[in-house]
């Protein structure tokens, strides 16, 4: 078995490869310096001498507001022409390729209720739709593979919302966060979990969610993150704090088929917690 991590050095990719290597799984990794995905000659010959049999894809243009103008090219460009120029290595060696989808991929008009897998999809910003391209293209390409929508993603190894509340709370006395976005918080140790968790379960192939359990604003996401410094949180309106990028006002994903797969997920208060202890 030889396991690929692409983008190796971003905050999903380095949670997995410590993950693994607290396994003491064996795999390889590359960056965007070792590995050009965009460069489909450069993806066939690696892959042609290494031949990995399992790539977790975790290379991705992530800027979400960036992604509407100034860098709306790199966006398609990493996202879309990347991920099929992996996904087609990836079939010509007969690998399974696990590929990191987002909620974004919906619209968020669901005014109750949570979006299943099966749920049609219309994302609102060109970050979204670039993964919805690579989702399709993953699904029309690969005979083996997985697809794993999350949300709201933070770590230890890279910028997020939990650095940020954290760092602004150092230098102020009151905060104000968007309080009607809702969603599902996700620890990038969970879903590196549930990344090798479908792999070794062998789980059926398809598309999955996953996040941690339960959900909230991001209003309520920061409260949990500094409710034990003196800093006040005020909610404000998405309307008060616009952004390029059009985010879903209401983004819960259903996790009820990853939970089949016999995956224990914690929920985002408590996946929080152990993140914060171990981050002291």
């Amino acid at each position: 078995m030889t396991i690929l991590i692409t983008g190796k050095n971003g905050q999903l990719g380095t949670e997995l490869g410590q993950f693994l290597e607290q396994k003491e799984i064996d795999y390889l990794g590359t960056d965007s310096k070792e590995l050009d995905i965009c460069n489909q000659k450069q993806v066939i010959d690696y892959f042609n001498q290494v031949r990995p049999t399992i790539v977790f894809h975790c290379a991705a243009y992530t800027a979400v507001d960036a992604a509407e103008d100034e860098s709306k090219e790199l966006n398609a460009k990493v996202n879309v022409e990347g991920t099929r120029h992996v996904a087609e290595a990836a079939e010509s060696v007969g690998a399974i390729l696990v590929y990191i989808s987002t909620d974004y991929v919906f619209d968020g008009g669901k005014s109750e209720g949570e979006y299943y897998p099966e749920d049609e999809t219309n994302p609102i910003n060109q970050y979204g739709m670039a993964k919805l391209a690579g989702e399709q293209i993953v699904a029309g390409t690969c005979t083996k593979y997985y697809i794993i929508r999350t949300s709201w993603v933070y770590g230890k190894y890279g910028n997020n919302f939990v650095f940020t509340m954290q760092k602004l709370a150092k230098n102020r006395d009151v905060l104000t966060v968007v309080s009607d976005q809702i969603g599902r918080p996700t620890w990038t140790r969970t879903l590196a979990e549930f990344m090798l968790h479908l792999v070794v379960e062998k789980a059926e192939y398809g598309t999955y969610q996953l996040s941690n359990d339960e959900s909230c604003s991001w209003y309520e996401f920061a409260q949990e993150i500094l409710k034990n410094q003196s800093v006040k949180i005020n909610p404000i309106s998405s309307d008060n704090y616009p952004q390029k990028a059009n985010r879903p006002k209401r983004s819960i994903m259903n996790l009820d088929k990853a939970k089949a797969t016999g995956f224990v997920i914690p929920t985002w208060k408590e996946a929080l917690e152990v993140f914060l202890n171990e981050s002291d």
